[in-house]
């Protein structure tokens, strides 16, 4: 199992408007492609207005499999557009889990 962990900083007075429109719209169309939500957070503590999620896939090749569909969606073609314009930067990273790690 690997995790995807997407880090987006929003743009300061949109968080709101970034979680309703992921809650009501967006992970409709995520997570019947992308499948494993593992968790979506927000800062409280340290740097503000930032959003991080964690998608679980079976390996790199399953993940760029979802990714692709889910880039050729055109519901989500549609969907992104306005939610990128209340992300101010976007990181991203592979987290591999560790021998001891209980999710593995």
């Amino acid at each position: 199992m690997i995790i995807e962990e997407r880090i987006y900083r929003i743009r300061p007075g949109r968080l709101a408007t970034y979680l309703r429109l992921v809650r009501e719209e967006g992970l409709a169309i995520q997570q019947p492609i992308l499948g494993n939500l593992i968790g979506y957070f927000q800062t409280d503590i340290g740097p503000l207005n930032h959003v991080v999620h964690w998608w679980g896939y079976a390996d790199l090749k399953d993940r760029a499999e979802r990714r692709e569909r889910l880039a050729a969606d055109p519901a989500w073609q549609a969907f992104t557009p306005r939610l990128s314009e209340n992300i101010d930067t976007m990181e991203n990273r592979i987290l591999v889990p560790t021998d001891f790690s209980p999710l593995r």
